[in-house]
């Protein structure tokens, strides 16, 4: 049977959209576009459609639509299409009525720290060739063009604004909780994970490096007073570690030769002056944990005087960063080393915050490793803030300790990218992937240069870059290595069973105390979900350090271990937000699911 169709085309400027109308096996196909504007019509004779699958199609798509099986895809998303359609699932392509993605570049402006959320996923739209390439007969297209006018059930976005929540009827799906800032931002997190105490006896100390707004006067204060107590404890450790001929490691041909250079032309500091000083401060500080500076009067002075402070922060420069000549420290070791002991106990980041006093300094409202600065002076971390009002009116920069002794593989500094799945918030429900990635710098690790090349491994940088010729050959050339290859290492290591005991638990526990303070911020919709990606680092006892969480984690196939890790995550989020919500007895693939909170119930007073 012969089926004719007709193309009514009309010349614009404007997008063409296309119409369909089916009366039995005739089709007829309109290319339609406004009125404005003149027009021109033009017939045009195309070939004919096979009936039996314009009768396949439309038997799909009545059936989809019977289902509730409709979707909606923003963004290149060929793993969720397939796996959709594969359970029946029919795409609608035309954008939903509340779509508003056209507003998010005027509105990330203005966006306040709590409903920005950091995303590193930078995929666009999907293009005409990728739309051929998954439907190579037209059958999707088709079955597109008969569910234009139906309800979307399940929207999968790449942009948390693509979709107005408040729209969404209680039975429509969606990938993105709204608010979801409080913790998705660099901002976010900082301030939240201060209240963990509220909800669990955790200490943040313990998995997340310390961080300060440097936008609030009074977190500026704090930051400033953690940066110099931490030159003294840095200086202490620089004594006993000269003293154990370990402080130079990895110190360039270069950089030793400046070293050199600056002992000679400068003048000896009074090392007995700096070591007082730095005692004094410690001690100070110890007392102040064991609440014994309570009854000080308040108008009694600093340990140190502001004159004070600036001599021994520039002796510091000078010794640790300059290697400026010092006199004979053998008989300060032992007082330095009984300090550093009373601190350990107290102090959980002191064996990670190294003799440098490296700090990482972070624009809230970035994604991808863009604006960060490494820097371990005090004076250019405020200049560097204070150079842009803008950020400093809205509290976006924050600046985070920088982990100077983090596990390294083959001399290289890496971090890890671990999924985990929120399926809601109240009931807090979270699932946690078992499988993860490490993404590797290209240069090999060393702190006498602060370059982003050595220090960060976002792929988005790393990947522009070309690995060093000294960087160790076990290191692929794509930066990157999955958890199986990471626990193979850790096997020739001798700490193959850490990876059970310390790494996966010490994430868990820290992904769950992120959420719980930020719970009670959320919009806790129904039918809602969200996959995130989080960073971390280890320090060499393999305690996972948490440094960010991720909202829109990149499924780009950039390297053989993400093609393969990136689809099996998608897929798998379809398992537990579809199979297994039908199913509680349905496979859930890779996801664990490691908490589900007793339901809040709030007061009505709560809930206006």
């Amino acid at each position: 049977m012969h089926i004719e169709y007709r193309l009514i085309s009309y010349s614009s400027a404007n997008v063409w959209t296309f119409c369909f109308v089916i009366d039995k096996l005739h089709l007829q196909i309109m290319l339609c576009t406004p009125p404005e504007g003149k027009v021109r019509r033009s017939f045009v004779s195309l070939p004919a459609l096979n009936p039996e699958r314009v009768r396949t199609a439309k038997a799909l798509a009545d059936k989809a639509v019977k289902m509730h099986k409709v979707f909606y895809v923003q963004g290149p998303y060929p793993v969720i299409r397939a796996a959709l359609r594969s359970r029946g699932w029919v795409e609608q392509r035309v954008h939903p009525p509340n779509h508003h993605a056209h507003q998010r570049h005027s509105d990330e402006g203005r966006a306040s720290s709590n409903d920005a959320g950091d995303s590193d996923d930078d995929d666009g739209d999907l293009d005409e060739s990728v739309i051929k390439e998954q439907d190579p007969d037209g059958l999707y297209d088709l079955m597109s063009r008969l569910v234009r006018n139906e309800m979307v059930y399940f929207y999968w976005t790449n942009r948390r604004d693509a979709i107005n929540n408040n729209s969404l009827q209680k039975e429509q799906i969606t990938n993105h909780f709204a608010k979801a800032g409080s913790f998705t931002t660099k901002v976010g997190l900082c301030v939240n994970l201060r209240n963990l105490h509220w909800f669990d006896s955790a200490d943040p100390d313990t998995f997340f490096p310390r961080c300060y707004r440097l936008g609030a006067e009074d977190e500026k204060h704090a930051f400033i007073e953690d940066y110099k107590r931490t030159a003294c404890t840095s200086f202490l450790k620089y004594i006993v570690e000269r003293e154990q001929g370990v402080q130079g490691e990895g110190t360039s041909h270069n950089i030793r030769a400046e070293r050199k250079l600056n002992k000679r032309r400068s003048k000896p500091v009074v090392l007995s002056k700096m070591i007082n000083s730095a005692l004094k401060v410690c001690h100070e500080f110890l007392e102040s944990l064991q609440h014994n500076d309570i009854d000080i009067n308040l108008e009694t002075p600093q340990t140190l005087t502001k004159e004070e402070w600036a001599e021994f922060i520039n002796s510091y420069y000078l010794v640790v960063h300059g290697g400026a000549e010092i006199e004979n420290s053998d008989h300060f070791v032992t007082c330095c080393k009984a300090m550093l002991q009373r601190l350990v106990e107290v102090s959980p980041q002191l064996h990670i915050d190294g003799i440098h006093n490296i700090w990482i300094i972070k624009p809230g409202a970035k994604s991808r490793g863009r604006g960060i600065k490494c820097t371990r002076r005090l004076d250019q971390i405020l200049r560097l803030v204070d150079s842009d009002p803008t950020l400093i009116k809205e509290s976006k920069w924050v600046v985070q300790k920088y982990l100077e002794r983090p596990l390294l593989i083959y001399g290289t500094k890496f971090d890890v990218r671990q999924w985990f799945l929120v399926t809601d918030w109240n009931p807090l429900t979270v699932w946690f992937y078992k499988k993860c990635y490490l993404r590797f710098s290209t240069q090999p690790y060393t702190l006498d240069t602060l370059d982003s090349s050595v220090h960060l491994c976002n792929n988005s940088i790393q990947k522009h870059l070309r690995p060093s010729q000294q960087r160790h050959r076990g290191i692929p050339a794509d930066n990157m290595w999955s958890d199986d290859q990471f626990r193979t290492f850790l096997s020739s290591q001798g700490q193959e069973a850490q990876w059970q005991t310390v790494v996966v638990p010490g994430m868990k526990k820290a992904l769950i105390h992120a959420l719980q303070t930020t719970q009670d911020l959320m919009e806790s919709r129904k039918n809602t979900f969200e996959l995130y990606g989080a960073d971390f680092m280890f320090g060499h006892d393999l305690r996972p350090w948490l440094l960010e969480l991720n909202a829109s984690p990149t499924m780009a196939p950039s390297t053989p271990v993400t093609a393969r890790l990136c689809t099996a995550v998608q897929e798998d989020t379809l398992r537990v937000v579809l199979d297994w919500r039908a199913d509680r007895t349905a496979n859930t693939g890779d996801f664990q699911l490691i908490y589900r909170q007793v339901r809040k119930s709030y007061p009505a007073l709560f809930r206006l």
